[in-house]
């Protein structure tokens, strides 16, 4: 329930539900609305839904690792190849077919990038419930591009950290009094 005062500076919304959970969840869901709606509203520019930014950024860095005659074209490629991991996760959790999806969209999104009269393909993208690649643009399948630019740039500065490691800890298994039939077999006490 919204209601409207006299001057509309703040308003109120009221969440009921039949337990403690279910409005905690409603209040999580309204809070990361409001959020997406005030990084639009930063923004001021919105990208594609529906894994097609990811899909024709892999594309472009797959052309581009092409062109390159040394090591970081391997690195590059495979960051490409990373980046398909989100329009394939989106697949796998909607229960469609992602190896399917995917690979139309790769298709799509590589003839808008090489073909000048098929660029109107760059804005294709899933839709998950039919189980098709659309026009996400047409269809209203849109979020801020702050929020795409900062996943992609934490993503990748969390992936460098962690190839940054350069020592592993190893911890020996507890030792346990525990007897069982395993451990009686190993030690040879039964025979």
């Amino acid at each position: 329930m919204i209601s409207r005062p006299a001057v509309r500076t703040a308003a109120s919304i009221i969440l009921r539900g039949p337990n403690d959970f279910y409005c905690d969840e409603m209040e999580r869901s309204v809070h990361d609305a409001l959020c997406v709606v005030q990084r639009v509203l930063e923004s001021k520019s919105l990208v594609v839904g529906g894994g097609a930014v990811e899909t024709a950024l892999s594309i472009y860095l797959e052309n581009f690792a092409t062109s390159m005659s040394s090591r970081e074209q391997l690195a590059i490629a495979e960051f490409a190849h990373s980046l398909l991991v989100i329009p394939k996760t989106l697949s796998n959790n909607a229960a469609q077919d992602s190896t399917e999806l995917v690979a139309k969209l790769r298709a799509y999104h590589n003839a808008s990038q090489t073909q000048t009269e098929r660029a109107d393909l760059r804005h294709v993208g899933l839709d998950l419930v039919e189980g098709i690649v659309r026009d996400n643009r047409q269809h209203g399948v849109l979020e801020p591009a702050l929020s795409k630019v900062k996943q992609l740039k934490f993503a990748t500065e969390a992936a460098i950290t962690i190839l940054r490691i350069d020592d592993c800890i190893k911890l020996e298994p507890e030792q346990t009094d525990e007897r069982s039939y395993q451990n009686a077999m190993r030690r040879g006490q039964l025979g």
